[in-house]
């Protein structure tokens, strides 16, 4: 089923969410419909509070069209394997701990949440995460790339962040406006 998305100016993206203490049916169907939804919108990555629920869940894809052409797949180490991240696609976990590290890097990014406005903002370029299953496993990945960018742009969601909160000054003026209209109009 095609949830709504939640849009900025909506209270429940500003919350920190709650950890997911069971996984029952009702949680897979809401996986299930997260990513119906997630793949309706063309995005890669939706967070549960984009469709209004307050707990830690997160579903990601990125598809091999969104790595770059005549490139090589994106890697990522998982478990301590090597492996292109579109082995372990769809990802879907739950309470995740991440830890981004290395330099800094700009890259525009875009939100389901945040219709139409993109801008470039600044993270470190890889992510160490432990992210929690399902079925009770755990992969611990260690990752660059888009990958890590999608990870912490989710995991911003869960802790009530936006990608509009991490802009530069300057863009943080030019885009008051839109957002201002967002907000009114959610």
């Amino acid at each position: 089923m095609i949830l709504p998305i939640t849009q900025y100016g909506n209270p429940v993206l500003r919350v920190q969410c709650a950890p997911v203490e069971q996984v029952d049916d009702s949680l897979k169907q809401l996986v299930a419909d997260m990513l119906e939804t997630m793949y309706e919108a063309n995005g890669i990555g939706l967070a549960a509070p984009q469709v209004g629920h307050n707990i830690r869940l997160v579903v990601i894809d990125i598809p091999e069209d969104e790595e770059e052409e005549d490139a090589e797949p994106e890697m990522a180490t998982v478990n301590g394997e090597v492996k292109p991240i579109r082995d372990i696609m769809p990802l879907v976990f739950i309470n995740p701990t991440i830890e981004p590290y290395g330099k800094q890097f700009l890259f525009t990014e875009g939100c389901l949440s945040v219709r139409n406005i993109r801008a470039n903002v600044a993270r470190p370029d890889h992510v160490k995460a432990t992210l929690p299953q399902l079925d009770g496993s755990v992969l611990e990945v260690d990752c660059g790339g888009l990958l890590a960018r999608c990870l912490q742009h989710e995991c911003d969601h869960l802790n009530g962040y936006l990608f509009v909160d991490r802009v530069s000054s300057a863009a943080k003026i030019t885009l008051k406006k839109k957002l201002k209209r967002l907000a009114e109009g959610y």
